[in-house]
């Protein structure tokens, strides 16, 4: 009998969870650890700010899910890995003190980096979570003329959430307020190339954002945040009625201390999703080390990798499954679709579509995701 220990709720903890109960006999025992009970679904945020769905629709119990796929779940936050005596130690929760494990997944995420941007929470609304969300949402109701600034924060690595809300902003003003007097400016510590990693995306995005008569001020590293103004390092400000924002990230904590991580504490894993330096643990999702945008198409995919070959050495077998490293997404745009999807492991170029059909794709998607894990 092994012992399986899940750390992170999120769709890399999800579907790793999912795919071991598939995979492995009743004989073994798999637990699950996460902060919070409920699940988020994150790409939904925008529409819910918007009112095109309910608190409901984007979030569900995941204890409930969990215990319908034969796992164990525990509500606690986890202070730290202890690899020598392979145990968790919890800082607080529904469990005090150490879990052990034979085998772990580590899916814990990123951490909110917000020291680096003086005023974040204080001055900037943000899609971080359902509250959040809601209250953006509020605040555009309330808006009646002035400047919007959505964007990103250095090492944010949420391009398409900041696009999505401001083609979402334009085509609600269009019906329910007065585009003449609100002006809408997204901000990118980069530019369009950089964040997607693809000329002809770029090019695409950009086209939209001047048919909508959205401004685009790239290479803007908000480096603090006033009650009116954001501002770079370099002097350069920008005023605003209403800021959307989403924070810079790094790495999360708890395993920080082990030598397994990089500068901002994401975790180095190889093809396998193992993670380089420590014996029986694979890491999944945002708190990996893996260039580009950070999605939870990925974190499915590196989850789905995880589980086979975790059950693989499980049984004393060599590794049975490879992790390609790729970007796979739908961008809305006023009830179409920008289709995207580019291999980050090689330099073969993008494969790029537009059209109606990719956003009822994605819907389906979405509702597919929802009505198999809730």
């Amino acid at each position: 009998m092994s012992r399986v220990l899940i750390l992170g709720g999120g769709f890399g903890g999800i579907v790793a969870a999912e795919a071991l109960a598939q995979r492995l006999g009743d004989e073994h025992q798999i637990t699950m650890v996460s902060r919070s009970s409920r699940f988020v679904f994150y790409p939904a945020l925008v529409r819910l700010a918007f009112g095109e769905c309910e608190p409901d629709d984007v979030s569900f119990d995941l204890r409930k899910t969990m215990l319908n796929r034969r796992v164990t779940f525990i509500k606690a936050e986890v202070a730290r890995i202890d690899p020598d005596e392979r145990k968790a130690v919890i800082a607080h929760g529904e469990v005090e003190g150490t879990i052990p494990y034979d085998y772990l997944i580590y899916a814990l995420g990123r951490r909110l980096a917000t020291e680096r941007v003086t005023g974040f929470f204080e001055h900037a609304h943000h899609l971080l979570n359902v509250e959040g969300a809601l209250r953006f949402g509020e605040a555009i109701r309330d808006l009646n003329e002035g400047r919007v600034v959505i964007g990103e924060c250095p090492h944010a690595r949420l391009p398409v959430s900041v696009y999505e809300t401001a083609f979402a902003l334009s085509k609600w003003l269009r019906e329910n307020g007065d585009p003449k007097a609100v002006r809408i400016t997204v901000v990118s510590p980069t530019t369009i190339q950089s964040e997607f990693g693809d000329e002809k995306m770029a090019v695409l995005v950009n086209q939209e954002l001047l048919k909508q008569g959205i401004e685009l001020v790239p290479n803007f590293p908000i480096a603090s945040i006033g009650s009116s103004v954001i501002s770079t390092n370099d002097g350069r400000d920008l005023n605003y009625q209403l800021l959307m924002l989403l924070p810079p990230f790094g790495g999360s904590s708890a395993i920080s201390h082990l030598g397994v991580t990089n500068d901002e504490a994401y975790v180095n894993v190889d093809w396998t999703m193992k993670v380089i330096g420590a014996e029986r643990i694979y890491a999944v999702g945002d708190c990996v080390n893996l260039a580009g945008p950070k999605m939870g198409h990925m974190a499915v995919n590196q989850a789905q990798i995880a589980a086979a070959n975790l059950a693989a050495e499980i049984a004393g077998h060599e590794p049975v499954a490879h992790y390609q490293h790729d970007i796979m997404m739908v961008l809305d745009v006023d009830g179409d679709g920008i289709y995207f999807h580019k291999d980050l492991w090689s330099g073969d170029p993008a494969s790029v579509r537009h059209g109606r059909f990719w956003s009822w794709a994605k819907r389906i998607h979405e509702k597919y995701w929802e009505a198999t894990h809730a």
